[in-house]
């Protein structure tokens, strides 16, 4: 069972990846598809239904053309 803040932290991740991820002017299938994950994990991260992998949002970051920390800011 997700803890409160943990989940907070997930909605807070997936916020920030769909904000940079619309900053970039890209859509999930386009950043699914150059960070080489299923375009539906990317819904998902962005809706704070999954808690993905840190190399997983590593590849997000690459993609995203930021450090892997801003995603958690």
């Amino acid at each position: 069972m997700v803890q409160k803040s943990e989940k907070q932290l997930l909605v807070k991740i997936g916020l920030n990846v769909k904000r940079l991820r619309l900053d970039k002017n890209l859509s999930q299938f386009q950043l699914s598809t150059e960070a080489e994950i299923p375009k539906n994990q990317i819904g998902r991260i962005e809706r704070a239904e999954i808690n993905t992998t840190i190399l997983t949002l590593n590849k997000i970051a690459i993609v995203l053309n930021i450090d892997i920390k801003e995603l958690f800011l």
